[in-house]
């Protein structure tokens, strides 16, 4: 399946059960909901996945399910966050056996690559599997930044580079990046507090964390913008905002498995070392969500809107 990289592609949670088994039953209640909603990409293994604690074999079967689930609605596409290159062309490799349309791509874990053993990696990354690719720029996070130039070097030598993941918390990223490439690369904002500001910039799509819990609001603010109806969506994202501060968190996992309970689309479970949130700071994440589920939007046909921009 070939990829178009526009739209709102959640990165979705893992679901484990309490025994710390993989819980499918109620992974493919989020996957449904979000398909419902009328999503245009699943992202698989990011952090929100709890990537670092899945095994290989673990990581497969969620993208065989996925793939068995969606049947052909939208992409599947798989992060890679590895230590190694070597790991990392493994990790392409297996991901396109198991059917997987895609890659998202983070630079070498751990180490702080400099510009040009970053750019190796991903080159020869790239130029190891046919699937398409997302990098993923979030030195915020990860601590390694591909700058204008990097891309200038990727986009020239590898034609499955693709979009961009833009997670510098620069809103003006976004421009800088269309100024100098264009269609070349697709912008998708990463940050679900710069949103609603990154599509009305140019923004092609949003790969949301929220949208975990709250599939349909998140897709409608998409669709508004992209129709023109821009209070309309802001209208929604003011009410969102509460909600989607909780992603820009060290506990983001825990806080949004917490509003997937709300919205019962999943559990709290998580994997160690991470730990379900309790006292103060659970009741604090709480209290957001009570405060969204109380005040939540009627949302208007936006399946229906011709998306214009």
């Amino acid at each position: 399946m070939s990829i178009q990289w526009k739209g709102v592609m959640p990165a979705v949670t893992t679901k484990f059960t309490n025994d710390d088994m993989l819980d499918l039953a109620m992974f493919e209640v989020n996957i449904k909901a979000q398909l419902e909603a009328g999503v245009h990409g699943i992202i698989l293994g990011g952090t929100l996945g709890e990537a670092s604690t899945l095994s290989t074999e673990e990581k497969s079967i969620l993208i065989q399910e996925t793939v068995r689930i969606a049947n052909g609605k939208v992409p599947v596409i798989m992060n890679i966050a590895e230590q190694t290159t070597k790991g990392a062309i493994l990790a392409a490799n297996k991901a396109e056996q198991d059917g997987a349309a895609g890659l998202m791509m983070l630079p070498p874990m751990r180490y702080k690559a400099d510009a040009r053993e970053t750019i190796e990696y991903f080159k020869q990354t790239a130029n190891a599997t046919n699937l398409p690719i997302m990098v993923y720029n979030n030195p915020v996070d990860y601590g390694i930044e591909v700058t204008l130039d990097m891309f200038e070097d990727l986009l020239t030598s590898c034609p499955n580079i693709q979009a961009v993941k833009e997670s510098t918390r620069d809103i003006s990223n976004v421009t800088r990046l269309k100024n100098r490439f264009g269609d070349r690369l697709a912008v998708l904002t990463g940050v679900d507090t710069l949103a609603l500001e990154s599509l009305v910039l140019g923004a092609e799509g949003w790969v949301a964390g929220l949208v975990c819990a709250f599939p349909a609001e998140t897709v409608a603010i998409y669709s508004l913008i992209k129709a023109g109806r821009i209070d309309e969506a802001l209208a929604i994202y003011r009410w969102f905002l509460p909600l989607l501060e909780l992603d820009i968190n060290a506990k983001l996992v825990q806080n949004i498995k917490l509003a997937e309970v709300a919205t019962g689309i999943g559990t709290e479970n998580v994997r160690a070392p991470r730990l379900p949130l309790i006292g103060e700071e659970r009741n604090r994440v709480l209290q957001v969500i009570e405060e969204g589920m109380k005040n939540r939007p009627t949302l208007p046909d936006y399946k229906s809107l011709e998306l214009t921009v």
